[in-house]
């Protein structure tokens, strides 16, 4: 038997549509939506430099007492989590994984595998970042009020070429297709 690890999802694995196509590099079985008490979402640059993939600033999460984020929890095998923490920059230094515990809609609470960044100087995301995590907010039907504040988020309006922004609306736009 396989063993698995729980994951936390902020960013693009928000959008089930796409974890669940032949997109993703890992089978991911949606659980549930959580709630992380203490700590809010933030937007930076690790030592200060731009994402060349996002050009601007990722999120990460950051203590922050009273404050909230939420997202998905996804199971996956522990097999893929190298290759996770490759994507998610771990090799790099550019995040380190972390335990949190979050409290699902049932008010369970799972203990689940995140990424933080380190070094981070805060900036803002660029509005092809953001729009990836409002759609998989959207789509996955987290709190209206958390939708608005994450649609109330400033960025830096980056107008250029987001190649990444382009493959995911293309995957969005065939899983759309394969589905309807």
């Amino acid at each position: 038997m396989q063993s698995s690890e729980l994951c936390s999802a902020l960013g693009a694995p928000f959008l089930s549509r796409i974890a669940n196509s032949p997109y993703c590099k890992w089978k991911l079985i949606f659980l549930h939506w959580f709630h992380l008490q203490d700590f809010k979402l933030d937007f930076g640059h690790h030592q200060g430099r731009t994402s060349p993939v996002w050009h601007g600033g990722t999120a990460t999460i950051v203590q922050s007492p009273g404050d909230e984020v939420w997202g998905l929890v996804w199971k996956m095998n522990t097999s893929n989590l190298s290759s996770l923490d490759k994507q998610e920059g771990v090799e790099d230094g550019i995040y380190v994984p972390i335990e949190v515990n979050v409290h699902t809609q049932a008010g369970k609470v799972l203990t689940c595998r995140s990424y933080q960044m380190k070094d981070y100087v805060r900036g803002p995301p660029s509005p092809q970042y953001k729009k990836v995590i409002c759609m998989g907010a959207k789509q996955n039907g987290l709190p209206t009020e958390y939708q608005k504040k994450l649609e109330a988020i400033e960025t830096n309006n980056y107008a250029g070429p987001v190649p990444i922004f382009e493959e995911i609306e293309a995957a969005v736009k065939a899983s759309k297709t394969n589905f309807a």
